[in-house]
């Protein structure tokens, strides 16, 4: 491995002024904030460089920071394109290699930038109303396309009310909002401004954007350009209930010269993430079809122009295709999640798989979720993020069979410091003997002939899966001393549709709390845990299951729950995901199916509960609104059960979004359990 050319000290610096004690060789809550990542690591074409997001916190400001980084293969030098008080995203080479496209805040707002790499010069080319998404080049290096939101404007209704005119200099209250939308609000954006999702152009010298698509439907990307860039392929659902059919979306081509748009499939389910063969004769996409289940495999396809002809590449592959590249000679480089590692493999249009790495990683900080991306070049050299269960994610190049890491940007800060160890662990269901995966954290200097208090923790999700990855949050309870396990429970991703669906119908129940169940006394039967300090924690999902399992059993000292749902049948009325949660997770709507919604609910088993439960949920939450963690306190509240609610001013489902955040969480959690320790 080698070190960068030189480092970003500022946030080591800053962390460490701000520590309260003496330096430590254990990982303090206070180091989150010097953690990095590499995320988005885009190859040039001909594969000689790799421009990247070097992903950081500002520990002034508590956001994150996104600076621009430029690695040249054959130099192994590592040198900052921009790393200012500014952030950069969406990198992206043009054809020849001589430019790159990217969007940034520098210019005051979110706009489209150029920079040109021999010259050493930059150019601000837009001025646009809105943030843009989904930037492409042309392959004649000559246009940009980009997809951005445009307001629906005043409905109808809102047009035809007469309100007196305010006086002037009078002081009324703010106007009312009016809403009359399906899908109104989102998590982390709060009330929705109606708009719809269009696709634009714009000369790659700058210009004016120009708009190619019309129509009240969302235009999505990812964008793909005809070979002779003529035409755009996007993804729409253009069916007049489309608001209503959150499965459902196909492809369409849109001629560049003359805005004439041509519809290319019409299958159930979704259509997207399109890219032409370089002949122009076939289109590879991403397929997931529309099964009324919680989990659905994404398959490979394709689609031969001429005959309409649509094959599925991936049809023998029980897992999900998340991304994927042409290779040479019509076969592809694809991206899945198997056994809680992300993958790299070759498949050929036979759908024959050869695996390439299993070391895609680290590009979630907080808890050890499967995460990573990659991109390849014309001559299949592949730039990735790799990251193992010790690191967040570092650039990983593989060429010529050879995979090597080539930058360490967290040794500055990991480098010093002792963290714990990740050890594999295989169960049997106590349930129905169901093979279930996890993991355990053993502390720093760890002694197996002594006990240690430990922590369940639960994934979020349900179709979500954790893996040997590295995890802050997870980190820090090793640090103080607690063994930390955590399995992918059944409906976990990474195992196949079937295990995916075994929760179908089902979530939380008596069957998933029996597989973390027997991860605790897989543990306790190792001899080095102390049976009389077990403590359960979990955020989402996980947070459901935490509070179902204390309904369930008394074996915890204590649980921390974090965002939870706690009644499902206010939870789907309440909620940004009710448009597809009740069409996909439940028998049907919750007043025609009440015992089902309650006995899934944790709620309608609170008159068991006894072990004491922090609850913590952000005021903005819209996934799981905090009104569901407000019912769980004053139920146990009502059962005198030691309870307290922690709000979180300001955050949204992702509580970690933000590094404070994600240390008041942990040292909340970590000062609960030690409440209770016997």
């Amino acid at each position: 491995m080698t070190k960068l050319s030189f480092a970003l000290l500022g946030t080591s610096i800053m962390a460490a002024a701000c520590a309260h004690a003496a330096p430590s060789n254990l990982l303090q809550s206070e180091d989150i904030f010097a953690l990095e990542y590499v995320k988005d690591p885009q190859i040039s074409p001909d594969g000689n460089k790799v421009v990247y997001v070097r992903s950081s916190y500002d520990i002034m400001t508590d956001k994150g920071k996104q600076s621009l980084w430029l690695y040249d293969v054959k130099s192994d030098l590592h040198t900052p394109l921009f790393a200012d008080e500014h952030n950069y995203s969406s990198a992206r080479w043009s054809p020849d290699g001589t430019r790159i496209a990217f969007s940034s805040n520098r210019s005051g707002s979110s706009q489209l930038h150029m920079y040109w790499l021999e010259q050493n010069k930059t150019a601000l080319l837009t001025q646009l109303p809105k943030s843009v998404s989904n930037l492409s080049w042309s392959p004649d290096g000559k246009q940009l396309a980009f997809t951005m939101s445009l307001p629906e404007g005043k409905s109808d209704f809102v047009k035809s009310v007469k309100l007196p005119a305010k006086p002037k200099g009078a002081s009324w209250s703010e106007p009312v909002t009016v809403i009359d939308k399906a899908r109104y609000q989102a998590d982390g954006r709060g009330f929705l401004e109606p708009s719809f999702s269009q696709v634009f152009v714009l000369p790659a010298d700058g210009g004016s954007a120009r708009q190619l698509t019309m129509g009240d439907f969302q235009h999505t990307g990812p964008l793909s350009w005809k070979p002779d860039s003529s035409e755009l392929v996007y993804s729409s659902d253009q069916h007049p209930e489309w608001e209503y059919r959150t499965t459902e979306s196909d492809l369409y081509a849109v001629n560049v010269n003359t805005g004439a748009q041509t519809q290319l499939t019409d299958l159930p389910g979704r259509e997207y993430h399109a890219t032409y063969a370089n002949n122009g004769q076939s289109i590879a996409f991403i397929s997931r079809d529309n099964e009324t289940v919680p989990y659905v495999n994404s398959q490979l396809a394709m689609l031969t122009l001429d005959s309409g002809k649509i094959s599925k590449v991936s049809k023998d592959l029980d897992r999900s295709i998340a991304d994927y590249a042409w290779a040479g000679k019509g076969d592809f480089v694809v991206q899945y999640d198997d056994y809680g590692k992300r993958k790299l493999a070759k498949m050929s249009r036979s759908g024959k798989v050869t695996d390439i790495t299993d070391s895609l990683s680290g590009t979630t900080l907080g808890r050890p979720y499967i995460s990573g991306e990659f991109s390849m070049a014309d001559n299949g050299v592949i730039a990735y993020t790799h990251g193992d269960s010790q690191r967040p994610a570092d650039l990983g190049i593989i060429r010529k069979g050879k995979n090597d890491v080539v930058s360490a940007i967290n040794e500055d800060i990991l480098g010093h410091k002792q963290l714990g160890k990740v050890h594999e662990l295989t169960v049997k269901s106590q349930f129905d003997g169901q093979e279930i995966q996890g993991w355990y954290i053993t502390p720093p200097n760890f002694d197996e002939s002594k006990k240690y208090p430990l922590i369940l923790e639960i994934h979020g999700g349900p179709h979500l899966a954790y893996g040997p990855h590295f995890a802050a949050e997870l980190q820090r309870y090793a640090a103080e001393g607690y063994v930390v396990v955590y399995v992918n429970y059944r409906g976990s991703t990474s195992y196949g549709k079937d295990f995916a669906l075994l929760l179908d119908g089902k979530y939380s129940s008596e069957e998933d709390f029996a597989d973390h169940n027997t991860a605790v006394d897989e543990l306790i039967a190792k001899g080095f845990i102390d049976s009389n300090n077990l403590f359960i924690a979990g955020g989402s999902a996980g947070g459901i299951a935490a509070a179902y399992a204390i309904g369930l059993t008394d074996r915890f000292n204590a649980a921390a729950i974090t965002k939870p749902v706690i009644n499902w049948v206010s939870k789907v009325l309440t909620a940004d995901s009710y448009l597809g949660q009740i069409r996909n997770q439940f028998p049907g709507m919750p007043w025609d199916n009440l015992e089902h919604y309650w006995k899934r609910s944790p709620l309608s088993l609170v008159g068991n509960v006894t072990t004491p439960a922090m609850i913590m949920t952000g005021e903005q939450d819209r996934r799981t609104p905090i009104s569901e963690s407000e019912q769980f306190y004053q139920a146990l509240k009502l059962q005198k059960v030691d309870t307290v609610l922690i709000r979180v001013p300001g955050s949204p489902h992702g509580i970690a979004g933000r590094p404070s955040r994600m240390i008041s969480k942990i040292e909340h959690t970590l000062a609960w359990f030690e409440r209770y320790k016997k």
